[in-house]
């Protein structure tokens, strides 16, 4: 037997009290007593820890063959441990299949449990952070159902539905089998935190779409009418294109573009289960894409999210030590690009409005860039007034920036977000 099936064995002894770790690894025969033991103390250590992760990502129903002790050894090793380097045979493999489900599981754990490195996690006394109250949100893809269907279903299946909530301290509130809809967002389920859906079926026939509140923001606030036709600049994943569509009713045309061609594929998988058929994919630079193109000269509507330092997602905080606090270097490059590419999407000539969005919590890449394209279009464009009841507004930076949108776990219960919608002044000719 493999050092993992026995370490494995072990554990499951001492668990079920057959002996002490040190007795059960000398009884066992292994060769390398010494790696033996330390893999099954470290992993016993971390007990607690790794079955919640386990849990959260869904390993052993993904897996039904792979026994909970062995599950346990070989998630250690992957997260915690040595990363197989140098071995693992068919359970690096198998473990590799869902890696970067169980990766952002122990990263949302720190985020729930307020730390950042792993041995904080042992801490019996560890304070939970702002995100640890952070609900399970869930869109409803009006595309091939409604949220009434929705809610009955979860009704069979034993949730209490609790109607429209009245303040974000409803959702704070949820706990057990209870959901709500959002207070402001239409066709947004709410659902206590951890709730984990990935393996619900009407998330996997395409049902629901499971997105962060402040997410869902863009696409609302662009509001194009069916029919219209659509930009979304930085695509990928899609679940921004995909409530594009839901509001379009799949009526009209997105034209999607992204550099990233693994990514566009993997959004074309998206979009196919959501019953989307409105949509073009390019793998296309925006920046390149002509804005006297004829196909484009019925685009009154710009989507745009691009690339940036992601600081205020919390999971990529976790998983990217150093990420919530990006380079000056790196901050002024990405500044650099999300102004041109804002810049760009402006002279579109039928363009009535736009929104602009990034899930980053620095100025340079937000009120900054919005405040700097509108100087290079004097007179032609202006901030929107936005959602007013939402309560998180721009940094006043330059008048009107408080028609801009923030969101941050604090305030909106949602990731780190940053919107503004920027229309024509004076309709095209």
């Amino acid at each position: 037997m493999g050092l993992y099936a026995v370490a494995a064995g072990v554990l499951a002894g001492v668990e079920n009290r057959q002996g002490s770790i040190k007795g059960l690894v000398y009884s066992s025969n292994f060769q390398n007593v010494k790696q033996l033991y330390a893999l099954v103390c470290e992993t016993q250590r971390y007990s607690a820890v790794l079955d919640a992760v386990i849990a959260s990502a869904g390993l052993l129903r993904a897996e039904k063959k792979l026994r909970p002790h062995l599950a346990k050894v070989l998630v250690y090793e992957l997260l915690l441990g040595k990363g197989f380097r140098g071995g693992g045979g068919r359970w690096k493999a198998l473990l590799g299949r869902h890696q970067a489900r169980l990766k952002a599981e122990l990263a949302r754990l720190k985020v729930h449990r307020g730390v950042s490195r792993n041995e904080d996690l042992l801490e019996v006394g560890s304070r939970p952070g702002p995100v640890s109250q952070l609900p399970r949100f869930v869109r409803v893809n009006t595309l091939k159902t409604c949220s009434d269907d929705v809610v009955d279903y979860f009704k069979r299946q034993g949730f209490s539905y609790q109607g429209r909530a009245s303040s974000l301290d409803d959702l704070r509130a949820l706990k057990g089998k209870h959901f709500l809809l959002d207070p402001l967002m239409p066709e947004l389920l709410v659902f206590p935190a951890q709730t984990d859906l990935h393996e619900h079926p009407l998330y996997r026939a395409g049902h629901l779409i499971l997105q962060d509140r402040a997410s869902c923001l863009p696409a609302m606030l662009l509001n194009p009418p069916p029919g219209s036709h659509v930009i979304d600049a930085c695509a990928a994943p899609g679940n921004k294109t995909s409530h594009l569509a839901a509001l379009l009713k799949n009526q009209g045309k997105i034209f999607a573009f992204d550099l990233d061609a693994k990514r566009l594929a993997s959004m074309a998988t998206l979009l196919a289960r959501a019953g989307i058929s409105c949509c073009e994919l390019a793998e296309e630079d925006f920046l390149a894409v002509s804005p006297s193109d004829p196909r484009y000269r019925e685009v009154h509507y710009i989507l745009l999210d691009p690339s940036c330092s992601g600081s205020g997602m919390p999971s990529r905080q976790l998983e990217e030590p150093g990420a919530g606090t990006p380079s000056p270097a790196r901050l002024h490059a990405l500044a650099g690009f999300q102004q041109r590419a804002l810049c760009h999407a402006l002279t579109f000539p039928s363009l009535k409005r736009l929104v602009y969005s990034t899930c980053s919590l620095c100025q340079e890449e937000n009120e900054d860039v919005v405040r700097d394209a509108l100087q290079q279009n004097p007179g032609a464009f202006r901030l929107a007034p936005a959602l007013p009841a939402w309560p998180h507004r721009g940094l006043s930076t330059f008048p009107g920036a408080k028609h801009c949108l923030r969101a941050s776990p604090e305030t909106t219960l949602s990731g780190g977000f940053f919107i503004a919608v920027i229309e024509r002044v004076e309709a095209p000719r």
